[in-house]
């Protein structure tokens, strides 16, 4: 099922399956957001959760006990009840049941909540832990944006640039099983950009924490922004595309609010980098913001 939220400035479609952006267009009809292509890479905008990228063997252990989970966790899998709908705001709830207990054995609440401001979309996700001990999650955003995004354009015009980074970035590395491995040097930028093909660096995905302004603006070949996402909220940011031979037309910003599985943490899921942690009848909201001019 698709709910739309709309505006005067822009009009927003979100599935029920994976509380998912399904499309985001302007009022001049400019669609913002990547289609999925299965050729490519077939998803648009799953909310990562309770973990984020792979598991080393799909595997963590809590208290010792292992527990088994593809990658970026199941809820872009669930289907979310609608709770809430206005023309300018819509909220998806997922809750817990056996088969999500088998995989993470913690009674919780995730809600996502969309709301449009002028041109600007929020996204709120609020996590309630509704067990009896302290709950571990990982939360994560992995919303793929079109580059370019006009006829006559090409996805070599695009960069990211990220404020007050101007001269290098120091991403983590990655290693052939997909695991983050420390920090080693830096990479220059072009004039404050971000090449959109991440292999340039021959890296799967660049990882980095604590961006300065918490901001990441996706910019066309004029350097005009297109696409800023604010996520203070979120102390890691990964930017990603397919690697192809060819252009994939996207790059997806992801904020995290962790690092993924690493070499240098444990097999425990509360012992990775920036594991989020709740009491019992506790919640927290995390919540990021995309401006689209």
């Amino acid at each position: 099922m698709i709910v739309t939220i709309q505006n005067e400035c822009l009009t927003v479609d979100i599935e029920d399956l994976g509380a998912q952006l399904a499309s985001v267009r302007n009022h001049h009809g400019t669609e913002y957001l990547w289609q999925g292509d299965a050729d490519i890479w077939a998803r648009r905008a799953p909310i990562l959760f309770p973990v984020l990228c792979g598991l080393k063997d799909n595997t963590y252990l809590l208290d010792g006990v292992p527990y088994h989970m593809n990658k970026h966790g199941f809820a872009r899998d669930c289907v979310f009840e609608v709770v809430e709908h206005t023309d300018t705001k819509v909220s998806f709830r997922l809750t817990d049941n056996e088969e999500t207990r088998r995989m993470y054995p913690f009674s919780f609440t995730l809600t996502v909540t969309y709301t449009l401001e002028e041109n600007r979309l929020i996204k709120c996700h609020r996590v309630e832990n509704r067990s009896e001990q302290v709950m571990y999650y990982e939360l994560g955003v992995h919303d793929g944006f079109r580059a370019p995004l006009e006829e006559g354009e090409t996805m070599g015009q695009y960069a990211i640039r990220l404020p007050g980074l101007e001269d290098a970035i120091e991403p983590y590395g990655l290693n052939e099983q997909s695991l983050v491995t420390p920090k080693n040097g830096t990479i220059a930028l072009e004039n404050g950009r971000i090449a959109l093909d991440p292999t340039t660096y021959h890296l799967d995905t660049v990882i980095l924490d604590q961006p300065p302004q918490a901001r990441a603006v996706l910019v066309d070949g004029q350097d005009r922004p297109r696409v800023t996402a604010d996520f203070a909220d979120f102390p890691y940011l990964g930017i990603w595309t397919q690697a192809k031979p060819f252009d994939t037309n996207y790059v997806c910003i992801e904020p995290w609010s962790t690092l993924p599985d690493a070499t240098f943490v444990g097999r425990e899921l509360k012992d990775k980098a920036g594991i989020r942690s709740l009491q019992p009848g506790t919640w927290e909201e995390l919540s990021y913001t995309a401006t689209f001019t």
